[in-house]
């Protein structure tokens, strides 16, 4: 395919799952269960953060996670109790346990309380190229409060190499346009010019039959390289060419 036929290609399973149908097998259901702005970004910053292995048990767990905040994410946030905290001490997904979330919990509090909240962190460390600096930045926010040091694995750092392929994937739900119901559109403060694509083992594969990324690992020299080919396909959205990737890969076996 040339340039132009694999444009079109790409836009035709862009629209072909950017839709609602999406939802019914994607965690990103999870946010689309609340209306408020806070409780939404918290929900969807949970689900992004335990969205590694089966679909179906991220979504499950996701949706046991919410329920754990009491259905309110933003009221548990900011006025949970101890007795509330020790109730989070059962939970587990994969690696991430009831000690992890206790500390998610202290520290969304604390940059809701402090910070002004998850959008302003994200947005006042942007690149006018990128949002990878901007990931490193947020994780320093995020650990500034004692914490132990197995807790800090389940926030990437993309000055260390790596693709935060969840932290990506959060900001695509962030901040694209929320019309067609799948995305939320809420962030208004970032461009989706320099959102970059959730790169994952089935966007990676999909990439590289389709020539726009060469390097092997799914690492953060991998998404550069992705972001400037989808970059040329669409300098305004890039990043909804995750729609195409991820479902050649995940539903199409491509």
């Amino acid at each position: 395919m040339n340039k132009t036929e694999l444009k079109d290609f790409l836009d035709a399973k862009v629209a072909q799952y950017n839709h609602p149908h999406f939802l019914e097998s994607d965690p990103i259901q999870i946010p689309h269960r609340f209306t408020l702005k806070e409780d939404i970004e918290i929900s969807a910053f949970m689900t992004a953060t335990i969205a590694w292995g089966n679909r179906k048990s991220i979504i499950n767990n996701a949706i046991r996670l919410v329920g754990l905040m009491d259905e309110a994410p933003y009221d548990f946030i900011n006025s949970h109790e101890q007795s509330d905290l020790d109730k989070l001490a059962p939970f587990v997904h994969r690696t991430f346990n009831g000690t992890d979330l206790i500390y998610f919990i202290q520290s969304l509090k604390n940059i809701y309380q402090n910070h002004d909240g998850l959008e302003a962190v994200f947005a006042d460390k942007q690149a006018p190229t990128s949002m990878q600096p901007a990931i490193t930045e947020f994780k320093e926010t995020f650990f500034e409060l004692p914490h132990l040091p197995r807790t800090t694995k389940h926030v990437s750092n993309p000055l260390k190499g790596s693709a935060a392929k969840r932290i990506n994937m959060f900001l695509r739900w962030m901040v694209r346009d929320g019309s067609t119901g799948v995305d939320f559109g809420l962030w208004k403060s970032i461009p989706t010019a320099i959102l970059s694509c959730p790169l994952d083992v089935h966007s990676g594969n999909v990439a590289r039959k389709l020539k726009l990324l060469k390097r092997k690992q799914n690492d953060g020299k991998a998404l550069a390289e992705l972001d400037a080919s989808l970059r040329k396909l669409d300098p305004v959205d890039p990043v909804k060419y995750d729609f195409a990737l991820f479902g050649l890969g995940v539903f199409e076996k491509f």
